[in-house]
């Protein structure tokens, strides 16, 4: 049994984070008369991506955010998608767009995303916002899951200031932009940060080294105890389904890291579930509020 210390948990931090949101969708309708309102486009049927978009709209009730779900078939063309991301653009009382990934094969995703607004993009995928986060400025949008790693962190009384940080996997939507965010100036940030993937030669002697890990690598329990020293702190962001006889539904969820091989080591580690999933979806509602701010003058 892991001593409840050692864990980081994203249920609690992301209920203060979402606490706070509520207040200021309270405060926008009572002092501005304004409703913050998202938008969420669904492509297809996938199950996966189903029950992330119930998930959004269903935090968008909870904190008073109204939510417009939009779900096409999959033989939507990119034509009719662009159309659709078109009219949101136009419209002046939704304040965040997003496209729910992946779409279908067919659809040109980069060109979904350069389509949105970038004053509407809430998930900080387009080329401009992204820009910016790697230029160092804070104040707009920011990538959500790695946003999310690093309010756990500053919760939890973690400084990333002068620390060997590797983050495990170059993805566009949390490596890359995460490492950004560490490497940047001020809180959470100011860390020395390397970058491993899947062609980095001897990876284990860059995580022993680390007194932070980010785990990103989308390899169910792919860091094991032996690549780890003792008194690291571990993120996992990565969530895989793996076969599990014992478990009624046939699989059970993991993160990229070996928990029960890893958590002894470490001095703070983020379960799986209940660590970074439920942070991803409170900035979500984060970056909504700051899209509505902006795009109000406030």
């Amino acid at each position: 049994m892991i001593p409840e210390e050692k864990l980081i948990d994203g249920k609690t931090i992301s209920a203060s984070v979402n606490a706070e949101t509520a207040m200021e969708v309270a405060e926008l309708k009572e002092k501005h008369g304004i409703e913050p309102a998202l938008a969420v486009i669904l492509v297809g049927e996938d199950p996966a991506s189903q029950v992330y978009v119930s998930r959004k709209a269903k935090m968008c009730v909870e904190l008073g955010i109204r939510s417009e779900k939009i779900v096409l078939p999959k033989e939507t063309t990119q034509e009719e998608l662009l159309a659709v991301v078109d009219r949101l653009n136009k419209d002046a009382s939704i304040h965040g767009i997003l496209v729910q990934s992946p779409p279908p094969k067919h659809i040109d995703e980069k060109a979904i995303v350069e389509a949105i607004d970038p004053e509407k993009d809430v998930d900080c995928f387009h080329a401009q916002n992204v820009g910016r986060v790697l230029m160092g400025e804070r104040d707009g949008f920011l990538p959500c899951t790695p946003w999310g790693v690093t309010v756990l962190l500053e919760r939890s009384g973690i400084s990333t200031a002068g620390k060997n940080v590797v983050v495990l996997g170059r993805s566009n939507i949390v490596g890359k932009p995460m490492a950004a965010l560490l490497l940047g100036k001020g809180v959470t940030g100011d860390a020395t940060v390397t970058v491993c993937h899947s062609r980095t030669k001897d990876l284990a002697d860059y995580t022993r080294r680390a007194d932070i890990i980010i785990a990103a690598i989308g390899k169910p329990e792919f860091l094991k105890g032996d690549m780890v020293s003792e008194g690291v702190v571990v993120v996992d962001v990565g969530i895989n389904r793996v076969p599990c006889e014992t478990a009624k539904t046939g699989f059970k969820l993991v993160g990229d890291v070996a928990f029960d091989e890893v958590a002894p080591k470490a001095a703070k580690i983020t379960p799986v579930p209940g660590g970074v999933g439920p942070m991803t979806i409170a900035m979500l509602m984060k970056n909504t509020i700051r899209a509505c701010r902006r795009q109000n003058g406030l």
